[in-house]
């Protein structure tokens, strides 16, 4: 499909958005439980996995094009630079990714936090390693598996989340693709499109499976 690529690139760039800035913010959180920053992460979290998707971009759209002017109302920069289309980007990326932002971040927080209390975190403090080391080097590691198993699974929903996304935006993309294929009764592409994410399930919890094993020596896969 010729349009594939634009929504590749959509959902990846909210991929490593909500998973950078997830993890991140989560990491914080955790740092800082039962503190201001702690509360104000998790209230900000729920207010974004309250909002819904395609309103989000309404207001977007309002506010950072017809009023203020800074980014394209809809459409994907054709034959342009890396900057031009990665500004053309920025309010479908903000859409896509903040729900799986808010997600990530709640989730790593609380496995971060139960990390961070366990015995082997207060034997590593008590051998004098840094407060850095401690939570990059042990505590991030051990806390990423129910992490990789949420993002695994934002990967798959931002393909499906596309959907409105692109729609709202005007972006060409397999996303307004299938929408255009249900009001054309075109059913056959619909199938394909449908069968398209299907595969990228399935791709993504192997890698997913794959990613444990990486992180944490104790998983092996037996033939």
């Amino acid at each position: 499909m010729a349009v594939l690529p634009n929504t590749v690139i959509l959902a990846g760039a909210a991929l490593i958005v909500s998973s950078v800035l997830g993890v991140s913010v989560g990491i914080v959180a955790a740092l800082r439980m039962n503190r201001f920053v702690d509360y104000f992460v998790m209230s900000l979290s729920i207010l974004c996995i309250s909002i819904p998707a395609f309103w989000l971009a309404l207001i977007l759209i309002l506010v950072f094009s017809f009023k203020l002017g800074l980014f394209p109302v809809a459409g994907v920069a054709v034959k342009s630079s890396f900057i031009e289309e990665a500004h053309a980007l920025v309010l479908p990326v903000i859409s896509l990714s903040l729900l799986f932002l808010a997600l990530v971040a709640r989730m790593t927080r609380s496995s971060m936090a139960e990390v961070m209390h366990s015995d082997f975190i207060r034997t590593v403090r008590a051998k004098g390693a840094s407060e850095r080391l401690v939570v990059i080097k042990h505590a991030l590691r051990n806390a990423m598996l129910p992490v990789v198993t949420v993002i695994g699974l934002n990967t798959g929903l931002l393909f499906s989340g596309a959907v409105l996304t692109e729609t709202v935006f005007a972006r060409p993309g397999i996303g307004k693709l299938l929408v255009d294929s249900f009001l054309c009764n075109d059913y056959p592409l619909v199938q394909g499109i449908i069968l398209l994410i299907g595969v990228l399930y399935v791709v993504v919890n192997l890698l997913v499976d794959v990613t444990y094993a990486y992180l944490d020596p104790r998983i092996k896969y037996r033939g």
